[in-house]
């Protein structure tokens, strides 16, 4: 679809629901790629669903972690994912394949990953109670950023725009800027809370075009600043923010923050229920609030990158939220008339012969001789939209689409080629499914070589906590014990008829899959121990990140 067409002249932001995206199990988190065509979410079960956001389809299904996946990011150009984990993992995976090309294991969670925005060797990890961390993939090294006050660890941080700088704050209000390859200080200043009191940093995010971020803060104040003016006041620097987005009236807290895809707009989460505020940056009025269902806490928000679409999670359950499109078909013919009820049509003279014989040769002037050029149909011009200011041309070897092998009802015997060792099958079931799309059978797990084990990378940091629990799996709230303790599905075995992913065993002699193998390996099982139930019919228990409807699937416990 030309994205041209897509610009309005009217507002560019959603105002109602358009839907949902199940994933079977419970989403946590969920980010776009650069080109809005895929969507990945990360689940509780330590899996990352992958739709084609075009079709709302699952377009693949990666087994990434056994514990649940906590922050997400695609590479630039989309043929990596990077995942992390409630247990410390961070994980690089192969789009295409599924396959993980490495670990690296924290001793800390991690709260926020964040992969560079020119450089794909490069990944910010944000882990709790430590300094931010900037990884190197090719080579497995790691440096730590500096901070203001080493005593105060509760350290965010986020890549500017193009990835030049790197953007940290701390539980002082204090912002520093750091040039990405020296990790020198470039500038600094205070957030305030108008007097001297200063207020913690919750987040900061930038926006996809123009030099604008905004920081979310605990005094639930949303202030946008112009990075060229942050980085012109240098160190110490007192910037006044460009706007301050809050609400006044219930003084909500702001779960997550981010910009509209254009960079016009800024859509908060209520970390409260399920409340969407869109804001318009140039005048900071606000413009719709989205109420999704009453009682469900928010988890997570994503604005499409090209069009006005917002994503959002609560009770594990991907909500779309779009304009409302009316068909208006006197904009594609202007003597187009709508009718109520049939009208009898009165063909004119010669109005559907083939050729009208009556009719005389005019000459062929302005529109009409302008219909006998040739129209050049082979040049591809690139889409404005997809190019950044500094680049003339399209990323020709990007990952837009992922491909979708067809479910065969009855394979044929052996469509691959020879029959791979049934005894290397028996043995190992779950290694020729682990990391690949339930859907799809790839020849390379049918007996192909086994799959080079990803190298882990132990990081070290010092004067960190390692006994640390992750915000999702302990939360804080009405005094009970409300750890989010998760897992694959628990007693999947023999119950697997909810999930539509199953493998179908061949025919003949070939060896089916053991639906107990299945119940331990990326499909089913992975987690054992207590559990937690699902989304209940009527709503959510008081403080739960998650309701009760989801009760057929029994999502177990966590190891």
């Amino acid at each position: 679809m030309n994205l041209e067409l897509l610009e309005s002249f009217g507002q560019n932001y959603p105002e109602e629901a358009d839907g949902t995206l199940d994933c079977i199990s419970m989403a946590l988190t969920c980010t776009f790629n650069r080109w809005g065509t895929l969507l990945a979410v990360g689940c509780n079960d330590g899996r990352i669903v992958i739709w084609d956001f075009l079709t709302r389809g699952i377009a693949k299904i990666i087994s990434a972690h056994i514990h649940p996946v906590c922050s997400l990011c695609w590479s630039r150009d989309g043929h990596k994912l990077v995942s992390a984990s409630t247990d410390n993992i961070v994980s690089q995976w192969d789009v295409l394949t599924g396959d993980c090309d490495q670990r690296f294991r924290f001793p800390s969670p991690i709260l926020k990953l964040q992969c560079h925005p020119r450089d794909m060797d490069k990944v910010l990890v944000c882990p709790m109670k430590s300094a931010p961390v900037l990884l190197t993939l090719s080579d497995s090294k790691h440096v730590v950023l500096p901070v203001d006050d080493d005593s105060d660890l509760n350290v965010v941080a986020a890549f500017d725009r193009r990835g030049e700088y790197i953007y940290t704050g701390n539980a002082k209000g204090k912002i520093l800027v750091l040039n990405t390859n020296t990790q020198e200080l470039v500038a600094s200043f205070r957030v305030t809370t108008g007097t001297s009191n200063t207020t913690a940093i919750k987040s900061i995010e930038f926006a996809r075009k123009g030099s604008c971020f905004l920081i979310n803060t605990a005094d639930r104040i949303i202030r946008v600043y112009d990075g060229r003016e942050i980085l012109t006041c240098g160190r110490d620097g007192e910037p006044e923010p460009m706007q301050k987005l809050q609400d006044l009236v219930n003084r909500t807290p702001w779960k997550r923050c981010c910009f509209s895809g254009d960079g016009e707009y800024i859509v908060a989460g209520s970390a409260r229920q399920h409340a969407l505020y869109i804001w318009e940056k140039s005048i900071g009025n606000l413009v719709k609030i989205l109420h999704g269902t009453r009682g469900e806490l928010l988890l997570d928000v994503a604005w499409h990158p090209v069009r006005p679409i917002i994503a959002s999670i609560s009770s594990g359950v991907v909500s779309i939220w779009a304009q409302n499109q009316v068909e208006n078909w006197s904009a594609f013919a202007p003597d187009f008339k709508e009718l109520d009820e049939n009208v009898e049509y009165e063909e004119r003279e010669s109005e559907f012969d083939i050729e009208d014989e009556d009719k005389s040769e005019p000459e062929q002037t302005g529109a009409d001789a302008a219909e006998d050029e040739e129209v050049d149909v082979t040049t591809v011009d690139p889409i404005v939209a997809f190019c950044s200011s500094d680049e003339e041309l399209e990323d020709y070897m990007a990952l837009l689409y992922l491909p979708i092998a067809p479910e065969v009802e009855d394979p044929e015997e052996n469509p691959f080629g020879p029959p791979p060792d049934t005894s290397v099958q028996a043995a190992a079931p779950e290694d020729a499914l682990a990391g690949s799309d339930k859907k799809q059978r790839q020849p390379s797990s049918e007996g192909g070589p086994a799959k080079k084990k990803a190298r882990t990378t132990t990081i070290e940091l010092q004067g960190v906590p390692s006994d640390e629990v992750h915000p999702l799996l302990g939360v804080k709230g009405d005094g009970k014990s409300k750890k989010k303790t998760a897992g694959r599905p628990k007693g999947s075995k023999g119950k697997d008829k909810d999930f539509p992913f199953r493998p179908k065993p061949y025919r003949g002699e070939r060896p089916s899959f053991p639906v107990e193998a299945l119940g331990s390996s990326g499909l089913g099982g992975g987690g054992g121990g207590g559990g937690m139930k699902g989304r209940a019919e009527g709503g959510l228990a008081t403080g739960s990140l998650v309701s009760q409807s989801y009760k057929q699937h029994d999502i177990g416990g966590m190891d």
